[in-house]
């Protein structure tokens, strides 16, 4: 071809050749098709057209040239020694991760064999269990509240005159008994007010009674008709007006008393008084609002909490028949119980936001182990069944809204209905079998009915698997 690079590219029977000039880079020229026919007329090639032999052959000076963008490399590089080995790692960590999936399909499915297993063998072979017997005994019927704990009483003490703060004699948290001093204003302008009240007092008294001596006087010399009748009614209307002088003089000397006790603050009631809100050298204001103390009565101490109005109709037959009602009061938690007290009263009105009426409660208090203002869970008794079957509540299963157990009798489980009725924390109180009946405690998840079972004497763990259901 005179030098001319030439990229062949053979699809069936076509041949396409593509022709670059030397000078002229990376232009195409001139093409040329060559197409064998179906009869064999290999090397016969179409005619050029006019003017292009000129253009396609190269000069004789010429060189042919391709592009480096039109070149087609003619093998694959081979792979370097790290390709290669990362290709490996790749492949290794593909198998990796299909022989873990496997490993868990695998697990899974032999866990489930062994869980339908388990279920088989109770009709195979004895399913070993616990039992418990029914008894026969008594059970409270509760009502539960949640309540606040509340002081009978609790006085905010505020000054009644105004001075200076002169002592405090309380320690904060301190239990103070009924009259106990607290509190100490100067009380001397008030000791000088109630002196002169006590001094015009006396003075009164006097006068009052030299017009009572004249008006003696006056009767004696009226008897003897020695003074005009008009003398002695004067002096009787003098005697009266100096009188109430006196009365006058007697309730300011009283008045004068009064704000010198209230300068010596003492408790009012018994209780445990909060922290110090005033120090010595305060100044303090008669009737400002400002609190010096806070008393608050915690023996004994109230619960007030508020119950449904559709458990009025069993609390109210009790309290009109004056039962002692008793209340337990637990703390946030419901577990730990802190007193035990009695229902003192309900309100006279149900809430109609809520649709529940008030109740308070009394404890007695005795280890404080109840707080003004804590939350307490409380648990009313408002009666006890007497002679019902009780069954420990582990006993008790479920099927949708059914309730059942699994009644024990010669080393068989037999399936019976019951229907449940007060229940606490650990026992219920069940109707549709007798005390005496012996029931499955474990292994519920291998039970059903008929099955064969063996008693065991030791705790057998429950399946996190089984079901409640038959």
């Amino acid at each position: 071809m005179n030098g001319a690079s030439a990229l062949r590219y053979n699809r069936g029977e076509a041949e396409f050749l593509f022709w670059v000039g030397g000078r002229r880079r990376n232009k195409l020229r001139a093409w040329h098709v060559n197409l064998q026919s179906a009869t064999g007329c290999a090397g016969e090639s179409v005619p050029r057209a006019p003017g292009l032999e000129n253009e396609l052959e190269p000069g004789p000076n010429q060189q042919a040239h391709i592009g480096l963008e039109h070149q087609l490399s003619e093998s694959t590089p081979a792979r370097t020694p790290r390709q290669r080995r990362i290709r490996a790692a790749v492949w290794i960590a593909i198998l990796l991760i299909f022989a873990a999936g496997f490993f868990l399909v695998l697990r899974q499915h032999e866990a489930s064999q062994s869980a339908a297993t388990g279920r088989r063998g109770a009709m195979g072979g004895a399913v070993p269990i616990t039992t418990v017997t029914a008894q026969k005994g008594k059970i409270g019927v509760y009502v539960d509240a949640i309540g606040t704990v509340t002081p009978v009483y609790t006085a905010s003490i505020v000054s009644q005159v105004s001075g200076i703060v002169t002592a405090v004699h309380y320690t904060e948290g301190q239990m103070v008994q009924k009259g106990d001093p607290l509190i100490e204003i100067d009380a001397r302008p008030y000791a000088a007010t109630l002196a002169q009240a006590q001094g015009i007092l006396e003075r009164d008294k006097g006068v009052l009674a030299q017009a009572q001596m004249d008006l003696e006087r006056y009767k004696a010399a009226w008897a003897r008709n020695a003074i005009p009748k008009q003398t002695l009614d004067d002096q009787e209307k003098l005697v009266a007006e100096n009188q109430g002088t006196v009365h006058n003089d007697e309730a300011t000397v009283q008045y004068d008393q009064i704000q010198v006790e209230y300068c010596h603050i003492v408790s009012p009631i018994t209780g445990r008084v909060g922290l110090r809100l005033v120090d010595p050298g305060n100044v303090v204001q008669a009737n400002a609002g400002t609190v010096l103390a806070v008393v608050t009565q915690i023996q004994p101490i109230t619960a007030v909490f508020s119950v449904a109005e559709d458990d009025l109709g069993k609390i109210q037959p009790q309290l009109r028949k004056r039962a002692r009602l008793e209340v337990d009061a637990f703390d946030r938690s419901g577990l730990n119980q802190l007193a035990k007290g009695t229902l003192l009263t309900l309100d006279n009105q149900i809430d109609t936001t809520t649709g529940t009426v008030k109740a308070r409660a009394e404890f007695a208090n005795a280890d404080s182990s109840l707080f003004p203002n804590q939350f307490v869970n409380v648990r009313l008794l408002v009666n006890t069944l007497q002679g019902a079957t009780l069954i420990p509540s582990a006993a008790v299963q479920h099927n949708g809204q059914a309730a059942f157990v699994y009644v024990i009798a010669e080393n068989k489980a037999h399936l019976t209905p019951i229907t449940v009725g007060v229940t606490n924390a650990t026992t219920a109180q069940v109707e549709g079998i007798g005390p005496g009946a012996v029931l499955a405690t474990s292994s519920f998840d291998k039970l059903q009915d008929g099955a064969a079972v063996t008693i065991s004497t030791k705790p057998i763990a429950a399946n996190p698997s089984g079901s409640s259901a038959p």
